[in-house]
């Protein structure tokens, strides 16, 4: 019999146990570091499976005491000083399907589902969980393939039902900074009276998701108790999709991706759909930016994943709307969740030094959506929407929405620390990097720390002078500082032609 006790370390997605080298389980049952143990408390059912540390310290568990991370004493849900016994735990009966996959093969339904079930049940390493990950990616994922992962992180999860014939959604695929286009058309569709309860998630590989830019401005960890009263109160939400359960084993592929950078496909589409058919939407429209640093690179590769997405929507009755738009630079001229936040807030509020990009590319992705209305006629979309935006309703939504969901009380305000990059020649801005302009703002603190980030002055096609400034670093600690901004004066993210850059150099909707 051991001892609990909370150890105050956050693992992020993985429950982890603290055993002392000199406890005497230690010397005569042969437990080793990163072992799997089973923990379990008499008089309860299923028992905690946990990966095992083996520490030195008797400041952190003594010699008779099992020591559990933040996530898994959570988990366990009981107070400190309760004896507790421990066994090692038998492998994952998934874990050989793991390896039919690592060799090539295809799985089916059943060991899909297998998988994600001893996954939720954190019966996984994370090494395992990358192994899984890294077969899917390096070997691809069958269409079918696709399908069953789907459905298996949406059974193995929470689903929400409105009760609503059409219940909109919208996504973007990644990969271009600052696209904070749901932000606008959220508002503008529960304006006009259409449900969107929009769940979002976190940033995997870029400098913010759509939920660390809400979080800004509102609390977007919300129950599903709290995200119904919102959504009856003013037809739409914006909240982190990662409380309410919703494909709850996406979230932890996600935990493993985001370090390894990570986003393959069929994951990708899987990803995707699995959160948008747990959280009840009927109708959804996806965003797929084409660019040479977008995730897309051209046309040929955007078609396939548009088929892709059709093909696993109509086997769920998802109704999927597709747009192919331009990914050829950042959106907007915030990178980085206050920014970006910022940027939004200039739109929704018609203020005349909003970024003209991001309400334009925000207008259009609405006008689809409300067209999903049968009583829209097709092209009618865009001009409603723009009215809506115009007329302040959409302001006045989004103003409702964020004090419904608890509006944050302190404003955001610069980063303490600012950096200028500037043109080093004359000419036309020909091209940004995407990819390059993403790192800087995650160099720089992004989103961690919601002030640090980067601001763009210049966009491609605009005319500039020697000296003129490109863009602005801002982060919070010097160590980021000097990261992003060494980063920044050896990656040319920008470049400079003597002429203009021609519209065929590029991909539009």
């Amino acid at each position: 019999m051991l001892k609990l006790k909370s150890v105050a370390i956050d693992t992020f997605k993985e429950n982890v146990a603290y055993l002392h080298r000199d406890c005497p389980l230690y010397r005569t049952e042969g437990f080793q570091a990163l072992m799997k143990l089973e923990i379990y408390i008499k008089g309860d059912g299923d028992p905690l499976l946990a990966v095992l540390n083996i520490v030195d310290d008797c400041a952190i568990v003594d010699i008779n005491e099992l020591g559990l991370s933040a996530q898994a004493f959570r988990q366990l849900g009981k107070e400190q000083g309760i004896n507790v016994r421990i066994a090692p735990a038998k492998p994952p009966i998934s874990l050989k399907a793991v390896h039919q996959k690592i060799a090539g093969e295809t799985l089916n339904k059943n060991e899909f589902h297998l998988i994600c079930q001893d996954i939720l049940e954190n019966r996984y390493s994370k090494m395992e969980i990358a192994a899984f990950l890294v077969a899917c990616s390096h070997n691809g994922l069958e269409r079918e393939e696709v399908f069953f992962l789907t459905k298996a992180m949406v059974d193995t999860g929470k689903s929400l039902d409105w009760g609503e014939a059409i219940v909109v959604d919208k996504h973007c695929i990644g990969g271009i900074p600052g696209n904070r286009t749901t932000m606008i058309v959220m508002p503008i569709i529960a304006a006009h009276g259409m449900l969107m309860p929009k769940t979002s998630s976190r940033a995997i590989t870029s400098p913010a998701g759509t939920a660390d830019t809400m979080e800004v401005l509102a609390n977007v960890e919300l129950s599903i108790e709290e995200m119904q009263k919102v959504v009856q109160q003013h037809r739409g939400m914006l909240t982190w999709g990662g409380t309410a359960r919703l494909a709850p084993v996406d979230d932890i592929l996600i935990s493993v991706e985001r370090p390894l950078s990570m986003d393959s496909t069929g994951q990708l589409v899987a990803s995707i759909l699995s959160k948008k058919i747990a959280a009840g939407s009927t109708h959804l429209l996806i965003d797929i930016p084409v660019g040479s640093s977008a995730k897309i690179h051209n046309n040929q590769e955007a078609l396939a994943l548009r088929k892709l997405f059709e093909y696993i929507g109509d086997l769920f009755a998802l109704h999927i709307d597709v747009v192919i738009s331009d990914g050829s630079q950042p959106i907007g001229n915030g990178i980085g969740p206050a920014l970006e936040a910022r940027d939004v807030q200039q739109v929704l509020s018609n203020q005349k030094n909003s970024p003209s990009d991001l309400r334009e590319k925000s207008l259009r992705l609405a006008g689809r959506i409300l067209e999903f209305d049968p009583d829209i006629r097709g092209g009618q979309g865009y001009i409603i929407a723009r009215d809506i935006l115009e007329s302040g309703r959409a302001f006045e939504k989004m103003q409702a929405i964020i004090s419904a969901q608890g509006g944050q009380q302190k404003t955001q305000s610069k980063a303490a620390l600012e950096y200028s990059v500037t043109a080093q020649k004359s000419g036309y801005i020909y091209a940004i990097d995407n990819l390059k302009i993403a790192q800087i703002a995650s160099l720089a603190g992004a989103p961690i720390d919601k002030n640090a980030g980067i601001n763009l002055s210049k966009k491609v096609g605009d005319k500039i002078k020697k000296g003129n400034t490109l863009f602005t670093i801002y982060a919070c600690f010097k160590s980021n500082f000097e990261f992003a901004t060494q980063f920044a004066d050896e990656n040319d993210a920008y470049i400079i032609e003597k002429n203009p850059p021609s519209k065929d150099d590029n991909y539009f909707i």
